[in-house]
């Protein structure tokens, strides 16, 4: 018969393409999960796995099996939190995925008011880029995730938190004035420095610029920190999220400039599957972090969450 810790180990191998760190993350040792791959090939009459030295590579009927048992896995967590979390907000286990360019600026805000207004929740924290976010999200492996809206797929409910408007950041002896307001054609006339593919950031970035000025022989930067890094010491500019300012422009050698309208910007929000029972304790999340945040359009985005839940916010 099969039992969802097969279904859960099957699934594991199939991200990881790695007995030892499957067994890793299903908190087991790598004979017993093998066990346990082997009883589900039995009870199904197919090979899932093929078994190589170095390598794990899932056979055909493994890949349509996986394919098949991450939805189900992801419904017996939706299941489950229905039962546990019904009437406590934000409490037991929160599985949170954050974009790289946003958790070092919001997590140190964040984390401390969920503490005091929520001491029986425990936050798992999950920081990569989108497309993995996703990935494990509708896996059910997370449970919101907080990112760059919209998103490509539709598969997701959304809600948009505020919006981070950017600023071009240019070395300190740029010509721009610091004081003036800057357009596109400057940054047309530099050269950008941008994060490494994959980054969510990089796209918006090269949406608003376009990519003449980039040069594409270059390896691109892993984070905001060496970016910044790279603009201070005069190789180039970079369009910088407004909520990064106060912890990544520290340097002299670095002035930020503010864009002409219509400014260039993203928005930010929530993301979760529409099948979570789970939506007060996100929207509640999405409440608590405008109010750490303090962002100019707070107000306006409360009064969307609050029409979500279906309250009333005196204006």
């Amino acid at each position: 018969m099969l039992t969802l810790r097969q279904l859960r180990y099957l699934n594991a191998l199939a991200r990881h393409r790695n007995f030892g760190r499957a067994a890793e993350e299903c908190a087991v040792s790598q004979p017993a999960l093998s066990m346990q791959i082997r009883e589900l090939e039995n009870e199904l009459g197919a090979e899932l796995v093929t078994r190589r030295q170095g390598a794990t590579v899932l056979t055909e009927a493994g890949v349509e099996v996986a394919r098949r048992v991450a939805p189900i896995l992801s419904a017996t967590r939706d299941l489950t939190d229905c039962v546990r979390h019904n009437g406590h907000l934000l409490s037991g286990t929160l599985r949170l995925g954050v974009i790289p360019t946003l958790a070092p600026y919001v997590l140190p805000l964040l984390l401390p008011e969920l503490h005091r207004s929520h001491p029986e929740l425990r936050l798992d924290l999950l920081e990569t880029q989108t497309k993995s976010l996703l990935s494990e999200l509708a896996q059910g492996a997370l449970d919101v995730l907080l990112l760059a809206l919209p998103l490509e797929k539709a598969e997701f409910e959304t809600v948009v938190l505020f919006s981070d408007r950017f600023l071009l950041a240019v070395p300190a002896d740029d010509p721009l004035p610091e004081r003036g307001r800057v357009s596109q054609r400057d940054v047309n006339a530099r050269e950008l420095v941008l994060l490494e593919e994959g980054h969510c950031l990089r796209d918006q970035a090269l949406s608003y610029c376009g990519e003449r000025n980039y040069a594409h022989n270059r390896l691109g930067a892993t984070s905001l920190t060496t970016v910044l890094q790279m603009v201070a010491s005069g190789y180039g500019v970079t369009l910088l999220p407004e909520v990064a300012v106060d912890i990544e422009v520290r340097d002299e050698r670095v002035k930020l400039l503010r864009f002409v309208e219509p400014q260039p910007r993203r928005d930010v929000g929530l993301a979760w599957r529409p099948t979570s029972p789970r939506k007060a304790d996100f929207l509640e999340l999405g409440q608590i972090l405008l109010k750490t945040l303090k962002c100019e359009q707070s107000h306006k985005s409360q009064l969307v969450l609050a029409a979500s839940m279906g309250c009333v916010v005196n204006s």
